[in-house]
């Protein structure tokens, strides 16, 4: 008998990849231990042993989701991040496994050139500073071995590995509470349209329902309290509940899908395209409901904080003390953003119909129209006097040339 090297702790999906690494792993002398992390409903019947599947729906919401709608966090101007968010929820809990375990080793999928390997390794790290990784796609052995699926097939079939009897799609796809991700395959050439059967969360909008659903979301501290559905009076109150249903109705009427080119922190570009309907629907009202109760000034500093905030999640820091300060800072800011906004959903979009709030900044006598209320007209005059003293100083002393620059 060959002496085991240690104990590995093996983030498992399910596919091709990752059933091959755990037979593989065992031919290097590891004792593997699978681990499974239930993101969607799902099923099944694994020969695996031992294995660890693990509901982490509910603590991905409340610890994840949450914290990244206060932020407003979007990477690059369109991107929700649901990815980046669930790898560091995912690793949290492979680390918990393998000290319960007493496993010095964790292994992922995660292939050489993308974000998730630096995502899921930082947190690794960071919560077990003693853990040894085993990434297979960065090993010479193994890569060099398995140039393609065809040899993983190959290899899987050899071993009596149970491999998907449908053909595979020709992209790659991720899936979690939050969103589905589609990328490499024909998906590569940025000028190739996406087939009209890839997406799986949404509804193609042309054929979404012809009447919208009314929402009520209420917040408080920046977070979904309660979502109700206006016409039909049904509502949903746990942070689970509440995301789940929002997906539902984002889904059915083809909310939240985007089409993008973003910039990996590994250093090159890639396609991504990712349909998050919950998300996008918590953006838009979440949006709407701080700049209703934030003083303008914090909410500047809020949103420099968001951005920053979305950069070190993409990047894998969700762990890192910098990231720490800024999720303080950003929960700090949302104290006061409380309150319930209505909505309309309706063929891909959402409608933002009316808000109210008992921490609203809004005085509707002092910005009417029709009232004077407690405000001087004159105090305007002195006011653009006074901001336009650099103005004018600028262009008395670059000259008039400037202007036509």
């Amino acid at each position: 008998l060959r002496m085991s090297k240690g104990t590995v702790i093996l983030a498992y999906s399910g596919g091709l990849d990752t059933s091959c690494i755990l037979v593989w792993l065992k031919e290097q002398g590891y004792d593997v231990i699978a681990f499974l992390v239930r993101f969607r409903v799902w099923e099944t019947d694994l020969p695996l042993n031992p294995v660890f599947i693990e509901d982490l729906r509910s603590e991905f919401v409340e610890d994840f989701i949450w914290p990244s709608v206060q932020a407003n966090a979007v990477y690059e101007d369109r991107y929700l991040l649901g990815t980046a968010i669930a790898r560091p929820c995912i690793a949290r809990s492979q680390v918990e496994i393998a000290r319960r375990e007493g496993a010095q080793f964790v292994s992922h999928g995660a292939t050489g050139k993308g974000n998730d390997q630096i995502r899921f390794e930082l947190t690794c790290y960071a919560l077990y500073p003693e853990v040894e990784i085993i990434a297979p796609w960065r090993i010479p052995d193994f890569y060099n071995r398995f140039r393609g699926r065809t040899d993983l097939m190959e290899y899987a079939q050899k071993h009596g590995i149970p491999v998907p009897v449908t053909p595979k799609a020709p992209w790659s796809m991720d899936a979690n509470l939050m969103h589905i991700s589609y990328e490499s395959g024909i998906l590569e050439n940025p000028k190739s349209h996406a087939p009209a059967d890839l997406y799986l969360m949404t509804k193609n909008p042309e054929d979404s329902p012809n009447t919208p659903d009314v929402l009520e979301i209420e917040f408080g501290n920046g977070v979904p309290l309660k979502v109700t559905n206006v016409k039909e009076g049904k509502s949903k109150n746990s942070p689970l509940d509440i995301f789940s249903y929002l997906n539902e109705i984002g889904g059915k009427h083809g909310v939240g899908r985007i089409d993008i080119v973003e910039n990996r922190f590994i250093g090159m570009k890639s396609r991504g395209i990712y349909e998050t309907p919950g998300g996008t629907i918590l953006l838009q009202a979440h949006l709407d409901i701080e700049t209703f109760t934030m003083d303008k000034e914090v909410r500047r500093i809020k949103q420099g904080l968001g951005i920053k905030f979305s950069e070190l999640v993409y990047n894998g820091f969700w762990y890192s003390p910098e990231c720490d300060f800024v999720r303080h800072c950003i929960n700090k800011s949302q104290e006061n953003v409380q309150g319930k906004v209505q909505l309309s959903v309706f063929k891909g979009q959402v409608y933002i119909l009316g808000r109210e709030s008992p921490k609203s900044l809004y005085n509707e006598e002092l910005v009417s129209m029709d009232v004077q209320g407690n405000y001087d007209p004159c105090d305007a005059s002195g006011f653009i006097r006074i901001n336009a003293v650099r103005l004018r100083e600028h262009h008395r002393l670059q000259g008039v040339s400037s202007i036509k620059k």
